[in-house]
């Protein structure tokens, strides 16, 4: 049986708002884990057959969590997990597109398969107080999220990633 993995980060709730989204939707599909990235660590990597890696977007980089969690899996995974397919979801104030590229890095160094270009959901939030604000994702920007946690599940159901 096919297991998929959401992984995500979130400090005001917009990317935990997605990430559950595409758990909702891929749990119809086949089994999924929804961890946060401090509780997610290399043996929930090694027991998936997929990735979805969601992330804020912090200071134009992934969000230091994330990159605690990649920093405490990328050895013990190096050479177990190759080949494996994954996407990934942005929530951004303005483009994700850096957080995005240094996910890509961070995959194509476990030689993952990305299946679909980075999912970036944009809050335009570019004040302090806006930035810090607790997010709530329009369910029109949340519909793309569930479609890929849709599409991740059953790929890895039927076999096809």
């Amino acid at each position: 049986m096919t297991q998929l993995l959401i992984v995500y980060h979130s400090l005001t709730g917009g990317t935990r708002q997605m990430a559950e989204a595409a758990a909702a939707a891929a749990q119809q599909e086949a089994p999924t884990i929804l961890k946060t990235a401090t509780e997610a660590g290399p043996d929930d990597l090694v027991n998936a057959d997929g990735y979805i890696f969601c992330t804020p977007e912090n200071l134009a980089a992934i969000a230091g969590v994330m990159k605690d969690f990649y920093d405490r899996c990328y050895y013990p995974v190096l050479g177990r997990i190759e080949g494996r397919p994954y996407a990934q979801m942005v929530c951004a104030g303005s483009d994700g597109e850096n957080a995005a590229r240094q996910t890509v890095r961070i995959a194509t160094g476990w030689r993952l398969r990305e299946v679909q270009p980075p999912l970036i959901v944009c809050t335009h939030a570019q004040t302090p107080e806006a930035i810090l604000a607790p997010k709530i994702i329009p369910d029109d920007q949340l519909a793309p999220c569930r479609d890929l946690g849709a599409a991740m599940a059953a790929g890895l159901s039927l076999g096809v990633f």
